[in-house]
């Protein structure tokens, strides 16, 4: 791995200067929350892919990482998760022909800054990030690791003091979550979230939790118990819980224990994905920040109808970038 030390993110008493991008959260929000003001050379509306490439060009023109990688949902109905449990995510639809070519236009545009970009038919993003950050973890590299995401789910990956989810907006507009403010909000550390999920549920992604049992008793149980295994194991003692409706609960468990197994299934990320099943190559599973010829962009601007405004942007990105070696870590 070569080295270059002129990036780093800035907010945090050790600042990161790796990142792990969950792209296909952005790019919704983009899509849901911008008019329809730009359109491809076939037609189609670009206004996510707009939104989406300029937040990126501000993201790196302000933070410079010197590690960075993009995560791609492609796995909606044929994620692994929908051979064990058919009804998972059944309540979101797949992308129509507009939004799927957005969706691949902002992967050919993460791409072409230099962004290497994962994407799985049988895996979410969210299982890409928790792999890459394990396989950075398994390299020996001690520092900090931002996931550059909206969802809070992925708190189960803080394991470590350094690392954070960071909702990144703009320099303005942004907030880091670590290991404490994971218990804050969920009252869980996160390597309890997958057993939290599995008791209360979690309406967003279709995973059923137990009748009866929502976050404030789910706290209070991983508070006094450190798993659902040890739970189960002193589970003649749960009624002398000071909570309400304690006497029912080991029955609540009891009933529901496959459907307790299968939620934490969905619920858990994957950290060891195989990355030869994926089709990975030692040059694919890289994690660089590098930037492309200002023609290559320039034409993707063309064919996505965006005029001359983020061409001004990535004038200013590549303007500030110092001529220092980009760092390539190899995470195969």
């Amino acid at each position: 791995m070569t080295s270059s030390t002129h990036a780093s993110f800035s907010g945090h008493e050790s600042s990161s200067d790796i990142c792990l991008l969950d792209a296909s959260i952005y790019i919704f929000r983009y899509y849901f929350s911008l008019p329809d003001n730009w359109f491809s050379q076939e037609g189609y509306p670009t206004a996510a892919v707009y939104g989406y490439t300029a937040f990126l060009l501000n993201f790196l023109t302000r933070q410079r990482p010197s590690l960075m990688a993009a995560c791609f949902d492609e796995s909606l109905g044929s994620c692994f998760r929908n051979e064990l449990y058919p009804d998972y995510k059944c309540s979101r639809a797949l992308p129509d022909e507009a939004l799927a070519f957005q969706l691949n236009a902002c992967r050919e545009v993460t791409e072409l800054l230099g962004i290497a970009s994962f994407a799985s038919d049988t895996y979410e993003a969210d299982d890409l990030l928790g792999t890459l950050l394990e396989d950075i973890k398994r390299s020996g590299d001690e520092r900090g690791v931002a996931i550059l995401t909206r969802d809070k789910d992925l708190g189960q990956l803080l394991l470590r003091p350094q690392d954070c989810l960071w909702d990144y907006v703009n320099e303005n507009q942004h907030q880091r979550l670590y290991r404490e403010d994971i218990f804050q909000k969920f009252g869980v550390w996160p390597e309890q979230l997958s057993d939290y999920l599995a008791l209360v549920g979690d309406t967003s992604d279709d995973i059923p939790g137990v009748p009866g049992i929502g976050q404030k008793t789910a706290q209070v149980l991983l508070q006094w118990q450190p798993s659902i295994e040890a739970l189960f194991e002193h589970i003649e003692e749960l009624p002398k819980l000071p909570i309400r409706g304690a006497k029912g609960l080991p029955e609540k468990l009891v009933d529901h224990t496959e459907q307790i197994v299968l939620s934490r299934c969905l619920a858990d990320i994957v950290t060891d994905i195989d990355w030869q099943t994926e089709g990975g190559t030692p040059s694919s599973l890289s994690v660089s920040l590098d930037h492309t010829t200002t023609a290559a962009f320039e034409d993707f601007c063309l064919r996505m109808g965006f005029g001359s405004g983020l061409m001004k942007k990535y004038a200013q990105m590549v303007a500030v970038d110092e001529p220092v070696e980009s760092e390539v870590m190899d995470v195969l």
